[in-house]
């Protein structure tokens, strides 16, 4: 199958009729601010005056990394496949916002180094056994399973797709992965790599220092120029779960659904797919900024103005859950709120 993506630019032709609806809701106008911005974007994506939201899902790839062994993070890699478990005993914080918001939560194991063996809630889309390749000294994965990894996300987005979900949030779980997207972020925005290197899983001064200097031996060993080719990054830095993350993004634009955007890795994902197919973030409502550093160069470059800053920085779509109700809102206010008309309520005459 191609890697190629057909993702259409929104059309805007609603755009004057969804604030008209919106500003005669009884309300000063502009008065419910963001909101009222979220419910006109999910019109246009729908191309509806009244959207709605069907059988919402959230997606979390989870996948290890062979430059864990650096210590790049203070947790053991085992943690990965750990919090895999955790998530199909219901136990996590993502297993907590979703079934409190609503949302089918789906677990992909792309890559973590352990068998699951055949479990409720788990696809198996596992591209290697032990995950990626240390990046530190050698490319991350070859550029088949790159390319490999990339259509298993979109083909599992897809399939949910097909069950009649028309919103979608991504996250992810990998011991070390905010390493790869530190890396992704630098080449793709070329902002310095300090400022796209954060304190993960609660690194120390000490420690943000090493994974600093481990960051910039990586770039020494590929020598990638800033602005490379996105599928070259990836199969350099890129962990299956990322990778999977960018199929997903490109395949539910693609098919004009609704996304959430996630955390510091999960744009990373993000940014590749924006550089592969830019009317991808047509789609997208990004939910919150994340605590970790780099995600603020990330919003920088696409341009995002997120709905939440709330110190958030655990992944695993958890931004994106609990952004979720204020997305219900916002379709509720275009669908349910009466107009002035409606509840013989007096308009502003100046």
């Amino acid at each position: 199958m191609p890697l190629k993506f057909t993702v259409r630019a929104l059309d805007h032709s609603l755009d004057a009729a969804l604030k008209d609806k919106i500003d005669n809701k009884t309300k000063p106008a502009g008065s419910l601010g963001q909101l009222e911005k979220v419910a006109i974007h999910i019109g246009r994506i729908q191309h509806t005056l009244s959207p709605k939201l069907s059988n919402p899902h959230m997606l979390i790839f989870a996948g290890d990394h062979g430059a864990a062994a650096a210590g790049i993070s203070v947790y053991p890699q085992d943690v990965s496949w750990q919090m895999v478990e955790n998530y199909l005993h219901g136990g996590a914080g993502a297993n907590v916002f979703s079934r409190q918001h609503g949302l089918s939560m789906i677990v992909i194991d792309a890559g973590v180094a352990h068998d699951f063996g055949k479990r409720d809630g788990l696809i198996d889309a596992k591209i290697t056994p032990a995950g990626t390749r240390n990046y530190l000294v050698e490319p991350a994965m070859t550029r088949e399973h790159c390319e490999t990894a990339l259509l298993r996300g979109a083909d599992i987005t897809r399939e949910a797709i097909a069950r009649g979900c028309n919103i979608m949030g991504l996250g992810e779980k990998g011991i070390a992965n905010t390493g790869s997207s530190s890396l992704i972020t630098h080449l793709l925005t070329g902002s310095p790599l300090a400022e796209c290197v954060g304190r993960g899983t609660g690194l120390n001064d000490n420690d943000l220092e090493r994974k600093r200097r481990l960051m910039q031996q990586a770039l020494d060993r590929a020598k990638l120029p800033v602005g490379a080719d996105v599928m070259t990054i990836l199969t350099e830095f890129g962990g299956f779960e990322i990778v999977m993350m960018v199929g997903a993004y490109l395949a539910a634009a693609e098919a004009g659904i609704t996304i959430l955007s996630d955390g510091v890795i999960a744009t990373s994902a993000l940014l590749a797919a924006f550089r592969l197919e830019p009317n991808v973030l047509d789609y997208v409502i990004f939910t919150h900024h994340s605590a970790e550093s780099g995600h603020l160069v990330q919003l920088h470059a696409l341009g995002a103005k997120p709905l939440l800053d709330l110190g958030l920085r655990l992944g695993e779509g958890t931004g994106a859950m609990v952004a979720y109700p204020l997305i219900v809102s916002s379709v509720a206010l275009i669908n349910e709120m009466a107009s002035f008309d409606s509840a013989g309520v007096s308009k502003n005459v100046r």
